[in-house]
């Protein structure tokens, strides 16, 4: 039986990605799978990946916001959203230019040597006036709540503030109120 390639949804592009992973096999990128797709590291590190889509095929750089792009060739695919990802996309084999492709990935290979990458950015934890009047009141509650990581009183909080009425916020919070005091993260039982 045929080993069945990853991109065998999108039969359109099977050959522009086989012809990518001959270019890419010029380096010194280790091919692996993950997220269903091909992806290529060094050091265990995702530098690029490839994959198929209905109207191109693409490149993507996972740290590509360091790439210098002099050819203006890279785009983020979801402005706003992503930080440091770019892709490059092709519509037909005729656009391969393996010497340019070679020079992207060899920098993107430096830039990932080198410890270039978007550092992901702590959020603050914002905490409702409804349930920070419910904190001041009460300062052994409180002192349980800050005791749980930051992952899990953000649980908590959003737990509460999906509530869209008063009354939801309190049987919401009635409930919450002794887990919290006995140290039982809200998903504790799903762990």
């Amino acid at each position: 039986m045929e080993e069945k390639k990853s991109w065998h949804s999108n039969e359109l592009w099977a050959e522009e990605l086989e012809t990518l992973k001959s270019i890419i096999n010029k380096t010194e990128l280790v091919e692996t799978t993950k997220w269903g797709g091909i992806v290529y590291t060094i050091n265990n590190k995702n530098v690029i990946g490839i994959g198929g889509f209905k109207n191109f095929f693409t490149i993507w750089f996972f740290n590509g916001v360091f790439l210098k792009d002099e050819q203006n060739l890279l785009v983020n695919a979801n402005d706003g959203v992503t930080k440091g990802l770019r892709q490059w996309r092709f519509t037909s084999k005729n656009e391969l230019n393996e010497k340019l492709i070679l020079t992207y990935i060899k920098e993107a290979i430096s830039n990932e040597k080198e410890g270039k990458s978007i550092k992901p950015t702590k959020k603050e934890i914002e905490i409702s006036e409804f349930f920070q009047g419910h904190l001041d009141n009460d300062t052994s509650f409180a002192e349980a709540f800050f005791n749980f990581s930051p992952y899990k009183q953000k649980e908590f909080l959003e737990y509460i503030d999906t509530a869209k009425q008063e009354k939801t916020k309190i049987t919401r919070l009635e409930k919450i109120k002794p887990m919290i005091l006995n140290k039982i993260g809200l998903n504790d039982k799903y762990r």
